[in-house]
């Protein structure tokens, strides 16, 4: 999880990187509160990293005068165990489990976030939108409520609003129908804006991610194959089953 939440990262930064130079102030404001809040997340991460390595220090040193127990930690590389190796590689992508905060709704968001699939199957995006984003204030770790208020801010056009929260969800969720969603979102965002090459690059990264997800393919198709009007589909009707 963390490896993958640090690549993506990586590649978030990349990506900022590239487009600040010639980014409108606006776009460079938003990308400063972009990184501004990976690096909150990251300094979170190390410091409770630091803090394990305290509390594992400490178990060393007190069961040392017990019993010459030793504490090691080993990281096995990909040829250390080919079978399990194998079986990984060939495990269906539907078969790869996710984390507790892709699914489970804290309970103190609970009653927001039931609130807000209400509105939203309702289509009133904009009341989705504002129970969502006081889920995530009071649960940020809210996976769920997160990809809401991105498809809420999708179906009332806030772009960057949207962009900004699809972007957090592919760093902070490792479940692959979480990233196709969240991939594919992003991909119709930059086809919105005319950025074609990014925006097909993002659609093949969605279908790669959760080949079972064909909106990512039909919109790669309209990029393809639309040289005028595009017909993008946001992946919302994913949401109406939950």
């Amino acid at each position: 999880m963390f490896q993958h939440m640090f690549t993506s990262m990586n590649e978030m930064l990349d990506e900022i990187t590239k487009q600040y130079p010639q980014a409108s102030e606006q776009e460079r404001m938003a990308y400063l509160r972009q990184v501004a809040e990976m690096k909150k997340m990251s300094d979170s991460f190390i410091e409770q990293w630091l803090d394990f390595e305290e509390k594992v220090a400490d178990f060393q040193e007190c069961i040392a005068s017990d019993q010459p127990v030793t504490v090691t930690t080993s990281v096995m590389d990909n040829d250390a165990d080919p079978i399990g190796q194998q079986a990984k590689t060939n495990l269906p992508v539907e078969a790869y489990p996710c984390s507790m905060a892709d699914l489970a709704i804290p309970e103190e968001a609970e009653v927001l976030v039931n609130k807000g699939q209400g509105y939203y199957n309702l289509f009133m995006f904009s009341h989705a939108a504002r129970l969502f984003h006081d889920a995530i204030s009071i649960a940020p770790e809210c996976n769920l409520a997160r990809l809401y208020l991105g498809m809420s801010q999708m179906h009332m056009q806030n772009w960057q609003e949207a962009q900004r929260q699809f972007q957090l969800l592919i760093v902070l969720s490792d479940f692959p129908k979480w990233l196709a969603l969240g991939y594919n979102a992003l991909g119709c965002i930059h086809a919105v804006h005319m950025n074609i090459a990014q925006a097909e690059k993002l659609f093949r990264k969605a279908y790669e991610v959760y080949p079972s997800f064909t909106d990512s393919l039909n919109n790669l198709k309209s990029c393809q194959d639309t040289p005028g009007q595009l017909s993008l589909y946001f992946g919302s009707t994913e949401l109406c089953c939950m």
